[in-house]
């Protein structure tokens, strides 16, 4: 087992449209306006992004997010992911209930050195950590459609 593997699925529920959904999770560079773990997104080019991320832990992780997939149609967006991550993450947005459900996909090889040092004792902070951030995004996200 590669402890520094990791295969994450979340499924949020909220009460908007499919459409609207897609169109704010399309727009990364707000993603700090309603997630407060994701500290900063700057675009480099049309399909190209980087981001920094900090949760509960004292430190962050930047990533360079590269676009492979954005299908309003399908309501899917998915990105290769670089740096203090590497690996894919992905977005999948569907009717249900009055509102959308959201799957959150994500598979990375940490590449950060101390993180790769902890990656046994810490294996279990790490994925709780990744829940907290999550349980936070999906409020967020909520917060922000009812805004919009």
């Amino acid at each position: 087992m590669d402890w520094n593997h990791y295969r994450f699925t979340s499924v949020w529920e909220v009460p908007a449209p499919p459409g609207t959904v897609y169109a704010a999770l399309e727009r990364a560079e707000d993603y700090p306006r309603w997630w407060p773990q994701v500290r900063e997104v700057h675009r480099v080019d049309g399909a190209t992004a980087r981001a920094r991320f900090r949760s509960s832990l004292p430190y962050d992780l930047v990533v360079t997010l590269r676009q492979r997939r954005s299908d309003p149609v399908a309501r899917i967006l998915e990105a290769a992911m670089s740096g203090d991550l590497e690996g894919w993450a992905r977005w999948t947005v569907a009717p249900h209930e009055g509102g959308s459900r959201i799957v959150y996909e994500q598979e990375a090889v940490v590449r950060r050195a101390l993180l790769r040092r902890l990656a046994v004792p810490g294996r279990l902070v790490f994925r709780a950590n990744h829940a907290l951030m999550m349980r936070a995004g999906r409020r967020g996200l909520r917060a922000w459609l009812r805004a919009v």
